[in-house]
């Protein structure tokens, strides 16, 4: 496993990452208007490497409700784009 492994989820960067015998993830937003995460990487851990990329994507689908930001497809940002 290599810190090259890296997955994009609703505007966030997904690492997985091996500790010890178990699988986390960092995640990281892309853009300036993203809130930051607040969990620690190692706070889950997860036997699987999937499990811990489906934990992140939670994380950030609850932190992301919490906040009310919405959830928008790409062909819908396609159709209208800002500033129009």
């Amino acid at each position: 496993m290599t810190r090259t492994d890296r997955l994009h989820y609703r505007g966030y960067e997904i690492v997985p990452q091996r500790q010890w015998s178990s699988w986390c993830a960092g995640i990281y937003p892309t853009r300036a208007d993203l809130p930051l995460l607040p969990r620690s990487t190692l706070k889950t851990l997860a036997g699987q490497k999937e499990e811990a990329i489906a934990e992140a994507r939670q994380a950030i689908d609850h932190i992301l409700a919490q906040l009310g930001y919405r959830r928008t497809s790409r062909s819908a940002r396609a159709k209208f784009p800002s500033g129009n």
